[in-house]
């Protein structure tokens, strides 16, 4: 290894190869391989799902953020204008 590299740089090259070798052995697996990777294939979609469904319920509560933060800023901005016109009377 090169001088200067960081420990996070090692872990995620580690992370990396990891990562590699345990998609080449599901690549090249017997029988017993081809199970794994289906039920690989069917965790991925189940956690495709989740993120979906996590992902809407975000948005959702994203929106009910936004539009009570909007009815809160036209009060106020409602508040100022009856202001405005009681000093200018």
């Amino acid at each position: 290894m090169r001088t200067g590299t960081s420990s996070g740089e090692r872990f995620l090259w580690l992370l990396a190869g990891a990562g590699l070798g345990a998609g080449l052995t599901f690549l090249f697996a017997t029988k017993e391989g081809r199970k794994a990777r289906r039920r690989m294939m069917r965790y991925a979609e189940d956690t495709g799902e989740r993120l979906t469904e996590t992902g809407e319920e975000v948005l959702g509560k994203g929106k009910q953020i936004y539009g009570r933060g909007k009815e809160v800023v036209d009060e106020a901005m409602e508040f100022i204008d009856r202001g405005r016109r009681a000093v200018m009377r």
